[in-house]
């Protein structure tokens, strides 16, 4: 399993403690390092085995941090790391979840009150000693408490594209031995939850010693925290996996019961109830004969649980994507025959949210295309940042930064050798009031226009409504981009009425997106499901930054069919001729 992500997260925790001591310049240079390096194709662990000059090849990746790969790849630890540890002994990850508190801040509280952890921070706000700090006031400690519970909930959960990779390689691991017949992921990560606890494998076998002999022997554990003769847990990195051995005629049973979700199963063993029957980890059971179902596991005669779809055809159902399994009147439809014809990733023709080097991506534009071509897309869209509220750094194009792209994306479309059609857009910026950063003659004369909050973010409800339904009934905006803005345990973004904004999309012709960038997934499944129910379409974008983002169109298309999202509802899942009528 590659190691990138892990040794990227130690990079930003450098940056961080660098940026918590006033350190100027470096924090950046670390921090893009690290984006790099999560993103770079090939494993970490393998560039640094052929020493520092081959990491030192990675794009933002200089001597001084390539050494630095090498070591910890080498001795599990970075000796500079470990004194900046030292000098400032504080959970940095968890404090700066806390919407509002950046490195620099927790510097500053750990020299004033020596708040090293949540609990000490939550501590003095309560007792009104954050406001005393110079530099510091009411508002920014009533921020402080208000934010607090939102990061102790985060610090609980993993995004799933940090968890579902670590379950892909598992997985891929464990169905290579031979003592495995079967594998799977369950729990939240199966349902494709945007956050999830721990990482649940399920394995089928009659050799369970031997599959956990197996699993802890797994390259990607990092500390084993438990084994027994079919049940084991590791950590991987900063992430828990557990694994369940059952026999190989009950891992139907056992897959379905563990995907859940609780109000799911709930429900399907009431529905058993209803049919004598018992419905449990072990399979489903004719208990009519029975005097005391309740009394032991295994009862009756067992009539379903070698697999999954027996579980679902024993009470009269069609077997149900795992997507949909949170009791939110799935069971209902799928004993109607109503169950949504789930969109499919191989349904994706095309990506309309992507950055280039023009403003804050990573590659060329040329990068980029060949990239979409590889992908066999069959349009693709760049939409760099423009200026306006919320881009620091010189990060936005300029209206005339886009009508000078206009000409690098005419050449490029002249040279390209393919039958991708090559779409120029523009990521433009809602202001609080709902007004757009880009001139309207130039939004009218792109392609594509996605329009996107970034700042302002802490909005009432009713403001933020109406912000976003004056930027979707905007004649040129085709796409409302991350919705709520928000990051997955980092800030919660705009609360919004979603039925509104939706209605409103869908009058004036506009999508709303799923931003498949794993630290966004915004709109989240139950928003999807609102949005398509009031008649809006969705856009599944990654909003890429760099060719190997692309990759995550897969999170969006789940993301979609969480939010029981067809073919038709999904505006880049159409043809190009029918994509080009629908934008403005």
């Amino acid at each position: 399993m590659s190691r990138n992500a892990e040794v990227a997260a130690r990079l930003e925790e450098f940056a961080d403690l660098l940026e918590a001591d006033d350190v100027s310049y470096k924090p950046n240079v670390y921090r893009r390092a690290a984006e790099n390096i999560r993103e770079h194709p090939e494993p970490i662990e393998e560039l640094a085995a052929d020493g520092e000059a081959a990491v030192a090849e990675i794009d933002g990746v200089g001597d001084a941090i390539s050494s630095k790969v090498v070591e910890y790849i080498e001795t599990g630890e970075i000796e500079e790391l470990e004194e900046l540890r030292a000098a400032l002994p504080v959970d940095i990850e968890a404090l700066t979840r806390v919407e509002g508190v950046g490195p620099k801040t927790v510097g500053t509280l750990y020299e004033a009150l020596e708040i090293t952890t949540l609990d000490e921070l939550a501590a003095a706000a309560d007792a009104g000693e954050i406001q005393e700090v110079k530099g510091f006031g009411p508002k920014t400690e009533s921020n402080i408490r208000e934010n607090v519970a939102f990061a102790r909930q985060a610090q609980e959960r993993e995004r799933l594209g940090d968890a579902r990779p670590l379950a892909d390689d598992v997985l891929g691991y464990l169905r290579g031995t031979d003592a495995v017949a079967e594998a799977d992921v369950a729990g939240s990560i199966r349902r494709w939850r945007d956050t999830i606890g721990d990482v649940d494998v399920l394995v089928a076998s009659d050799a369970g010693e031997r599959v956990v002999e197996a699993f802890v022997a797994w390259p990607g554990a990092t500390d084993t925290i438990e084994a027994g003769d079919a049940k084991a847990s590791v950590r991987a990195g900063d992430v828990r996996v557990d694994l369940r051995v059952v026999v190989p005629d009950e891992f139907g049973a056992a897959l379905q019961y563990f995907t859940g979700s609780k109000d799911h199963n709930v429900e399907l063993r009431n529905r058993a109830i209803a049919r004598d029957l018992k419905m449990n980890e072990y399979g489903v059971f004719d208990v009519s004969d029975v005097p005391d179902p309740d009394d032991g596991q295994r009862v009756g005669e067992r009539i379903a649980g070698e697999t999954e779809a027996s579980m679902y055809e024993a009470l009269d159902l069609p077997w149900i994507p795992p997507e949909l399994r949170e009791g939110a009147g799935e069971i209902d439809a799928a004993a109607e025959g109503a169950l949504p014809d789930l969109l499919k990733a191989s349904s994706l023709r095309g990506d309309l949210h992507t950055h280039t080097d023009w403003s804050d991506g990573r590659s060329s534009i040329d990068e980029m295309v060949a990239a979409a071509v590889d992908r066999g897309d069959d349009y693709y869209a760049v939409t760099d940042h423009a200026t306006g509220p919320g881009m620091v750094g010189g990060v936005g194009l300029s209206d005339d930064d886009l009508g000078e792209q206009m000409e690098a994306i005419e050449d490029v479309r002249e040279r390209l050798d393919s039958d991708l059609v090559l779409l120029h857009g523009v990521e433009t910026n809602i202001d609080a009031d709902g007004g757009l950063s880009t001139d309207d003659d130039l939004l009218a004369a792109l392609d594509v226009v996605v329009a996107s909050p970034h700042a302002a973010l802490g909005q009432d409800r009713e403001t933020a409504t109406e912000r976003l339904v004056r930027a979707v009934e905007h004649p040129s905006v085709d796409i409302l981009g991350h919705p709520s803005g928000r990051l997955l345990n980092e800030r919660e973004g705009l609360e919004f009425d979603v039925e509104r904004v939706a209605e409103a999309a869908a009058a004036a012709g506009t999508a709303l997106e799923i931003n498949a960038d794993p630290a966004r997934l915004d709109l989240p499944g139950e928003r999807v499901r609102i949005a398509v129910d009031a008649g809006a379409r969705i856009a599944i974008d990654t909003d890429a930054h760099a060719p190997g983002a692309l990759d995550y169109a897969r999170y969006g298309v789940h993301t979609a069919r969480r939010g029981w999202c067809e073919r038709d509802d999904v505006l880049n899942a159409w043809p190009i001729e029918e994509l080009q009528s629908f934008l403005h």
